[in-house]
């Protein structure tokens, strides 16, 4: 398999209301053929569907004050994240880290402060992340012609490894696993339980060509042989029955 990550380039700034299939279209002009992908980074289409948050208007609890004062943080960004989070998983050493209503589990329950208004506005994670993806892969199709699966990217951090990497938030058109139980590895091996987040290696290869300070919002991926698939984002999330450090 060769892969091949080409940046959209000429994105202007996202504001809410932007129609932002248009603006992925107009970037990729004639560069979409049969068998792509496209990963797009949430922040413009949290920008796009209006999840922004100016501070001033947010008014912070005992809790985020106290949290805050103790930490350095600003009080009305820790009370935004306590009223993204669905569950609180630890507050500590100024870092909180939240399951978000999607399910996920990350820092800051997805709140980011960065590239959304001088540290004075928040962008909130998409409401229905695989809605947004479904979205921008029907009108990316109905203009091209074919299909072409949309990935929406964040930033996490990870438990046991430093420094973030890109995941898959919202899928759609794809299976996002590359599925290989059934299978025999080399060595005449049964695989049993292996199945690989495709979805989100697709997410954190197209990270690379993204960077995070260069204005790239969106990135073609071509070779990789997806599968079509309906189950979207969500089926990464791992169910909290089944987390083995509660």
């Amino acid at each position: 398999m060769s892969l091949t990550l080409t940046p959209l380039e000429g994105i202007p700034e996202v504001q809410p209301g932007d129609d932002l299939a248009g603006m992925l279209l107009e970037a990729a002009a004639d560069l979409l053929e049969p068998g792509d992908l496209l990963v797009v980074t949430h922040k413009v289409v949290s920008k796009a569907e209006g999840r922004l948050v100016a501070l001033e208007s947010i008014q912070p609890s005992d809790l985020a004050l106290r949290f805050a004062r103790r930490w350095g943080k600003d009080p009305r960004a820790v009370e935004l994240v306590l009223r993204e989070s669905q569950e609180v998983v630890r507050m500590a050493r100024g870092v909180i880290i939240s399951r978000t209503r999607h399910g996920q589990v990350c820092a800051n329950a997805g709140v980011d402060l960065s590239n959304a208004g001088g540290g004075q506005v928040a962008c909130l994670l998409p409401l229905d992340p695989d809605a947004s993806a479904r979205g921008l892969a029907r009108r990316i199709q109905a203009a091209v012609g074919f299909a072409v699966p949309v990935v929406v990217c964040d930033s996490f951090g990870r438990a046991w490894r430093e420094g973030i990497v890109n995941v898959a938030l919202g899928v759609a058109g794809m299976d996002p696993f590359t599925d290989y139980r059934g299978t025999r590895d080399p060595h005449g091996y049964d695989l049993r339980v292996s199945r690989m987040a495709s979805a989100d290696a697709l997410a954190a290869a197209a990270e690379l060509a993204m960077g995070k300070v260069d204005g790239v919002p969106a990135v073609r991926v071509r070779g990789f042989p997806w599968r079509p698939g309906e189950a979207g984002g969500v089926a990464l999330v791992r169910p909290p029955e089944n987390d083995l450090f509660p």
